[in-house]
C-alpha cells in the first residue's frame, strides 16, 4: 500500500428487490486524496432486507479495507441514514436483524478509527452499481464476478473539499451501542460502555440499489466500437481489480474464510430442532416412527430462521424427508421467503430394531450387535439397518450432486445427527470412528465450505448461540 494514502473511504450500498427479496451489496475502497478505487467487493445474498443488505455492504467495505492496511483511518460515507446514524451513535438498534450485523461492522475497527458521513444517492452510484450486478448475478444463479464488473468504468466526480474533509460521526459511540445491541440479543459478548440515548429507532422502507437499474456504465464493452486501447485499458483494470479483491476479499458473516479464489459452494447444515425422542438421546432414525418437532423444537426452529435471517447469506434450502427436518426447513423458508427442495439421500440412518431405544436400552437388549456396529464401520444394527459405510455412501453422493448443482451458492441443508457428522469427517478427512467423538444438539448450525480444486474447510461446528 502506498505509504501516501492518509485515509480510506469505503462507499457501500445494498438493495432488496422486494424487501425482503433477492438482495445484494457493493462496497468500493478509495484513496480520500484521489477518489482511485483500491478495492472492490460485491455479493448476492440471497432473500434479505434493504437494511440487512446494507450492513452487510457496510461490514464487506470494512473489511476490505482492513485487509488493505489496518493502520489507515477510514471514512465510510453511505447513503443509508438509517446506517449512519445507528453507527455513528446517534439512533437506538432495536431491530434484532440489525443488532448482530451492526456489531461485526463494529468490530472490525477498534473504536475512534472510523468515521461516518451520510451522502446523497447519487453520490453513491460506485456502491450502487455494485450491488446491482451482484443482484442480477443472483437472478442468473451466480455470484458476483469482480472480471465482470464494468461498476468502476463509469465517470467518477473527483471528491469536493467538504467529502475529502467528511463530516464524522460519533463512530465509538456507536461501536458501543453495537456492542450492547448483540449482548442484548444474546449474542457473544464484547467489552465496552453502551452509550446512551433516546433518539427513536428509524427505518427505511426504499433500497438504496434501484431495483430497476441497469449496471452498464456507458462504457462500450469491448466488441462494441471501443478503441484497441480501450479494451487493453479495460483487461488491465479487471486484472488489477481482481488481485486487489483476491487479497481483500473477506466471508460471508459467520462463516470464516480461505485462501481459495473462487467462491466456494457452501453448506450450512443445519440439524433439526427437538422432538419428544430428542431429550432421551433415543435412536430415531429413517426406519421408525418419523416424529414431528417438539414445542420446544417449534421454538428452536423460529430463532433459527432469525439468525439465519440476520445473517443473509442461505440462498436455497434442502431438507431431508423426514418430517421433523421439513417442519424445521419451512420455519426456515417462510422467514426467508425461498422454497424447501426435499432430498431422499439427506435422511437419517435406518437403526433397524433400535428404533425408539435409548442406547442403555440397546445395550441391555443387543449388546453384540452394539459392540460391533461400535467398532465396525460396515457393521450393521439389529434387524437390518444400515452401515455407517452405507450411510456414508449416501451422504456423499449427495453431496457431489448439490456442490455440483449448487456451484459457488450457500445452500441450507436440514438434516440428522449423522449426516451431519458425516460430511464433517469427510472435509476433514477423520474416520467413521470420529463420529463418536463430535457433540451435535438440535437445532446447531455448522458450516463446510467446498473449492474448485476439490478442498474442503469446516467452517463451524454446532453453534447454538442463536439458541439463548
Amino acid at each position: 500500500m502506498p505509504s501516501s494514502v492518509r485515509e480510506f473511504v469505503v462507499e457501500a450500498d445494498g438493495g432488496s428487490r422486494g424487501n425482503p427479496g433477492p438482495a445484494g451489496y457493493g462496497a468500493v475502497v478509495l484513496d480520500a486524496a484521489t477518489g482511485g478505487t483500491l478495492a472492490e467487493a460485491a455479493e448476492y445474498i440471497g432473500v434479505a432486507t434493504n437494511n440487512v443488505a446494507e450492513y452487510r455492504g457496510l461490514i464487506a467495505g470494512l473489511r476490505a479495507a482492513h485487509a488493505l492496511d489496518p493502520g489507515v483511518p477510514v471514512r465510510v460515507r453511505m447513503d443509508s441514514k438509517l446506517v449512519v446514524e445507528q453507527m455513528s451513535g446517534r439512533w437506538k438498534i432495536k431491530h434484532p436483524d440489525m443488532k448482530p450485523l451492526a456489531a461485526q461492522a463494529a468490530a472490525v475497527y477498534p473504536p475512534g478509527r472510523v468515521t461516518y458521513q451520510w451522502i446523497p444517492r447519487e453520490r453513491n452510484k460506485h456502491a450502487d452499481r455494485l450491488a446491482n450486478e451482484a443482484m442480477d448475478a443472483g437472478k442468473r444463479g451466480e455470484q458476483w464476478s469482480a472480471a465482470d464488473s464494468t461498476a468502476d468504468l463509469g465517470e467518477r466526480s473527483p471528491l469536493t473539499e467538504v467529502e475529502q474533509r467528511g463530516e464524522p460521526g460519533d463512530a465509538a459511540a456507536g461501536a458501543a451501542k453495537a456492542r450492547a445491541a448483540l449482548a442484548s440479543a444474546g449474542g457473544r459478548r464484547t467489552t465496552g460502555t453502551a452509550a446512551t440515548g433516546t433518539a427513536p429507532e428509524q427505518s427505511e422502507s426504499g433500497g438504496s440499489a434501484d431495483p430497476g437499474a441497469s449496471t452498464d456504465s456507458g462504457v462500450p464493452a469491448a466488441g462494441s466500437g471501443a478503441s484497441a486501447a480501450e479494451t487493453k485499458a479495460r483487461a488491465d483494470l479487471r486484472a488489477a481489480r481482481n488481485l486487489a479483491v483476491s487479497a481483500a476479499k473477506a466471508p460471508a458473516a459467520g462463516w470464516g474464510a480461505s485462501a481459495d479464489m473462487g467462491p466456494p459452494t457452501t453448506f450450512v447444515l443445519l440439524r433439526h430442532g427437538e422432538t419428544p425422542l430428542t431429550p432421551s438421546k433415543a435412536f430415531s432414525g429413517s426406519g421408525g416412527t418419523d416424529p414431528s418437532l417438539s414445542e420446544v423444537g417449534r421454538a428452536q426452529a423460529v430463532l433459527t430462521a432469525g439468525a439465519l435471517a440476520a445473517r443473509g447469506t442461505v440462498q436455497a434450502i434442502v431438507s431431508s424427508p423426514l418430517k421433523r427436518c421439513r417442519e424445521t426447513a419451512q420455519a426456515v423458508a417462510d422467514r426467508l421467503g425461498l422454497d424447501v427442495r426435499v432430498d431422499d439421500e439427506l435422511r437419517e440412518t435406518h437403526f433397524g430394531a433400535w428404533e425408539g431405544l435409548t442406547f442403555g436400552q440397546v445395550r441391555e437388549r443387543y449388546p453384540d450387535d452394539l459392540t460391533a456396529w461400535l467398532d465396525s464401520e460396515d457393521a450393521r444394527p439389529t434387524g437390518g439397518g444400515e452401515s455407517f459405510t452405507e450411510v456414508t455412501e449416501r451422504v456423499a453422493r449427495a453431496r457431489d450432486r448439490l456442490v455440483e448443482e449448487y456451484a459457488g451458492r450457500t445452500v441450507l441443508l436440514v438434516t440428522h445427527v449423522t449426516p451431519v457428522k458425516t460430511l464433517v469427517r469427510l472435509a476433514l478427512g477423520a474416520p467413521a470412528k470420529s463420529m463418536f467423538r463430535m457433540e451435535l444438539s438440535a437445532a446447531a448450525l455448522s458450516a463446510v465450505a467446498y473449492f474448485k480444486d476439490g478442498n474442503a474447510s469446516v467452517r463451524l461446528f454446532n453453534e447454538t448461540a442463536h439458541l439463548r
